[in-house]
Order: C-alpha cells, then sequence, then structure tokens
C-alpha cells in the first residue's frame, strides 16, 4: 500500500496520468461500439431505449410509421409574435374587474421586464360567453370565441423567459437558447411526409416579416438539413423559383432530365453516399416544387365566397389591407394540409426594429390602440380557417394549435398604457384530432397573473402534442453531441386530461 508521499510524488502522478488518459480512450472506443456497459443499459432498457426513425437520405421525407396508434396525422401551429395578452382575449377574470385601478395583491414593487408595475387594470374589451358552453371569451377576438365548443384552451402555460426571442426559442424548440430544432422539425424527422411535391414542413410568416427569433422558429437544429422548414407566404412564394427569362418548359424539362440521369449515375459510383444522396434529394424536391409552389400559392382559383368569409378579398385602410393579407396565408395553410404537407406553421405578426407593438401583439405603451388593430385582422381569418377545415374534414386528421411566447401582466406599466411580458402563467389552445372540446384546461390566479391550477410547462403541451401524433416524447431522440436530445429534454408529461 502506498504512503501519501508517494501518492504525491511526480512519478506516481505521471503515471497515474497516463493510465488515465488511456482508460478515457478505451471507454470512448467501447461506446462507439455499444460495448459500454452504460451505453448497452440505454439502448435496451425497457420503455426508456430512444427511438430514432429510419431515414433514408435519398428520400428523407418519405412517410414513416408512428409508435403507436396516432389521433392526428397533421399539425396546424397558429402562432401570435409578441406575446398576445390572455387577460385581453381568453383568460375572463371578474376580479381583475372589479379590483381595477387597486395594486396588485404581493405585487409591492414588483419589477417586471420593462420596469416597474402600476394598478390593477380591466380588460378595454368586454367578455361575454360563447357557443353552446358559454366560455367566456373578450369582444377583441368575437369570431374566434363564437367556435368555443371547438376549442380546447389550456390557461396554465408557464414558459421560462420574459425575453422574446428566447420565448419564441422555447415555445417553438423547446429551449431557450438557439439551434434546437422546432417542434416542425421534430416531427417531420419522426413521420417525414404525405407530400412528394411539398416540404414535409412549411412556415408561413406574416407579410411584414418574421418573428423576433426570425428562422430559428422554423429551423432544423441539429437534425439534418432536410427537415427545416421552408418559408413562404401568400404574397411572397418560395424564392429563386421561377424559371429563367428566355427559358421555356420544355427546354427546362428536358434540363431537369438530363440533370436526374447525371445525379443517378454519380450516386451508383458512390454507393451508400448519404450526404450526396441527401443533396440530390433536396434538389429533386425544389425541382418538384417549381411546379407545385405556384400552384398551391395562386389563390385564384379560390370561389369568391371563400375570399370573402376568410376577409381576403378586403382593402381600403390598414385593418382591411392587414387582415387581407393574412387571410390569404390562411387559405394557404388550408391549401398545404389538403396537399398533406405534415406541419404548418402560420404567423401572425411580425417583430420590427423600433416598431414596438406596431406590428405584433407586444402591447407595451397603448395596449387598447395597438390591440384595436391587431384583433380584427387575427379574429376573422383564424375563425374562417377553423371553420373550413372543419367543414372539409380536416379537422378529423390535423391537430390545430394556438401559441405566443408568454402572457402579460394583469397591472399596466408604470406611466403607460399597456401590460408588461409575463411567462409565469399564459393561454394557449387545441382544436382538432384527439383533444376534448369543448374544454378548459387549467388556471391562473384571480387576476390572470400567475398559473395556480393544473401548471403546464412547454414540455407538458409538447409531450401531449407528440402523443396525439402518435409519438413517445421520451423516446423520440437525436444523438447529438454525446447527448440523447428530445423536444421535451428530459421533462414534459402527456395532459391525459385533455385528451378525447
Amino acid at each position: 500500500m502506498l504512503d501519501k508521499a508517494q501518492l504525491l510524488d511526480r512519478r506516481h502522478f505521471l503515471t497515474g496520468g497516463v493510465g488515465g488518459f488511456g482508460a478515457v480512450a478505451l471507454a470512448s472506443l467501447l461506446n462507439s461500439e455499444g460495448l459500454l456497459a452504460a451505453a448497452r443499459v440505454r439502448e435496451s432498457a425497457p420503455g426508456k431505449a430512444p427511438l430514432r426513425p429510419e431515414v433514408d437520405p435519398a428520400n428523407p421525407n418519405a412517410p414513416r410509421r408512428p409508435h403507436f396508434p396516432a389521433r392526428a396525422t397533421q399539425v396546424l401551429q397558429i402562432f401570435c409574435s409578441g406575446a398576445i395578452s390572455q387577460v385581453d382575449t381568453f383568460d375572463h377574470k371578474p376580479e381583475l374587474a372589479r379590483r381595477h385601478g387597486e395594486p396588485m395583491p404581493g405585487g409591492d414593487k414588483l419589477i417586471t421586464f420593462q420596469g416597474e408595475q402600476g394598478a390593477l387594470t380591466r380588460s378595454p374589451w368586454e367578455f361575454k360567453p360563447r357557443g353552446s358552453c358559454g366560455k367566456m371569451v373578450s369582444e377583441l377576438v368575437p369570431e374566434i370565441g363564437a367556435l368555443a365548443d371547438d376549442l380546447c384552451f389550456i390557461h396554465s402555460l408557464t414558459g421560462k423567459t420574459n425575453t422574446h426571442g428566447p420565448g419564441e426559442n422555447f415555445m417553438c424548440t423547446g429551449f431557450t437558447l438557439d439551434g434546437f430544432p422546432s417542434a416542425g422539425a421534430w416531427t417531420t424527422y419522426a413521420l417525414g411526409s404525405e407530400a412528394e411535391d411539398l416540404p414535409a414542413y412549411v412556415a408561413i410568416p406574416d407579410v411584414r416579416g418574421t418573428p423576433q427569433s426570425s428562422v430559428n422558429c422554423w429551423g432544423p437544429g441539429f437534425l439534418p438539413a432536410a427537415f427545416q422548414g421552408t418559408d413562404f407566404n401568400a404574397a411572397k412564394p418560395v424564392r429563386n423559383l421561377a424559371r429563367p427569362d428566355g427559358l421555356d418548359a420544355s427546354a427546362d424539362a428536358a434540363a431537369r432530365a438530363f440533370l436526374e440521369r447525371q445525379n443517378r449515375r454519380h450516386l451508383e459510383r458512390f454507393p451508400g453516399d448519404s450526404e450526396l444522396a441527401a443533396r440530390i434529394s433536396s434538389y429533386e424536391l425544389a425541382a418538384k416544387m417549381q411546379l407545385s409552389v405556384p400552384g398551391v400559392t395562386d389563390l385564384s382559383s379560390e370561389p369568391a365566397q371563400v375570399l370573402r368569409d376568410y376577409g381576403a378579398d378586403e382593402s381600403g385602410n390598414r385593418i382591411k389591407d392587414l387582415r387581407a393579407a393574412y387571410g390569404r396565408n390562411c387559405i394557404l395553410a388550408r391549401r398545404l394540409l389538403e396537399r398533406g404537407v405534415r406541419f404548418v406553421q402560420l404567423f401572425n405578426g411580425a417583430y420590427q426594429t423600433g416598431g414596438e407593438g406596431v406590428s405584433n401583439w407586444d402591447g407595451h405603451k397603448k395596449i387598447a390602440e395597438q390591440y384595436a388593430v391587431h384583433g380584427p385582422v387575427l379574429d376573422r381569418p383564424t375563425a374562417a380557417l377553423l371553420r373550413d377545415l372543419k367543414a372539409r374534414g380536416l379537422l378529423e386528421n390535423t391537430l390545430v394549435l394556438f401559441n405566443t411566447e408568454f402572457g402579460r401582466m394583469p397591472t399596466f406599466q408604470k406611466g403607460a398604457s399597456g401590460r408588461d411580458h409575463n411567462p409565469d402563467g399564459f393561454t394557449a389552445w387545441m382544436a382538432g384530432a384527439g383533444v376534448k372540446a369543448p374544454f378548459t384546461f387549467g388556471a391562473t390566479d384571480d387576476f390572470g397573473y400567475r398559473a395556480v391550477e393544473d401548471v403546464c410547462s412547454v414540455y407538458d403541451f409538447y409531450a401531449t402534442v407528440l402523443h396525439l401524433l402518435g409519438l413517445d416524447h421520451e423516446r423520440l431522440s437525436y444523438y447529438h453531441n454525446g447527448i440523447e436530445r428530445r423536444l421535451t429534454d428530459v421533462h414534459g408529461r402527456v395532459l391525459g386530461e385533455v385528451l378525447a
């Protein structure tokens, strides 16, 4: 046995260090071959082993089977950028109206994102019972409210940040930092798509621009790039898709056919080269999109009544122009779902530097004035989209999600007539395949400040979404930098209470 002096001399220190490095190298080799005991347990533990889909690089969007029978096969996510206020839309708080102008109990000297808070402030919009269920919904969104019987409200959602960019990241990817896959990317990684000539995942930004977190909201993160959302809207179709001037359709088709033959020959020379196969697949999809995207974005074939229902034929003032643009994007979302696109992400509101509250739901200063524009733009087209999906039978297989990055305070900011950021309790809703409706889950306190009943995390929300798609959120993973990554990180429970 060595005494303390021997343990500390240089010769034994160096000998032990070299041996330690060798052990690290051996462990790395064993792990890479799946021979390390811990690795074997990770891969074989019943009910816990990762389930990574087998993706063909030559056809990454080919349909793949879920882990178990799915209730939903497609997803439409409607995202209100800027943090729509729950207490001015869907979260009715009579006590907030009764205590209007009083200090919020326990809120003395409360400092939030932009500073000190003022008094409790009732909503400028009256709440009324909607649908047969009598759900109380604000006059700001009366047409969505009229569909309350078809909606499943979650009033107890909580976030991790009160900053827009990280908040949008968290709501779209499950992480506040950049570089993680969006929910749409995880979905298409797991399930592929039924659409052969369109992307599996389409993001439809507002015509005014992108959300503050921009492409992170539909990015693939560390997943293969094939699962990134393709962003375009009704006003701005996919960039660089049109034929060059002077090239007729027959010549273009002949060039594509020649390129396909050359690509196939090249791939035959390098069998098993997955990166080459993936590149060829992406080029082939781009070629197919030259024909499919102009057709799906051309709304001229839509009946006049449909355009009127969505407000897509309006013009003449700011609200009508914005509603028409968003309405056309809503029609585009429906057309993409009809064509088999797996995940459609539809944005309402955009970030503009120096344009606080003007182009999105960030109602800090003059919420009544700002939301008087945003509400009518959102309300009618969104309601028309839900009614249209239901009438066409698409809600039987489509899960509709309504999200925002966080909520807003029940108080007004000191020196302003608007509400500050609040991640401690806000509202989302679901509709369509597999969810109870009408139904209300969870609750905030008497003022709409903090979730207090059936508190729900973003991880719980997405665990439920994946479950409805037939996917086990604990097992759908991607091995990245030594970690089995998940959309729900190491958290989340399926909200069985909201399942039909």
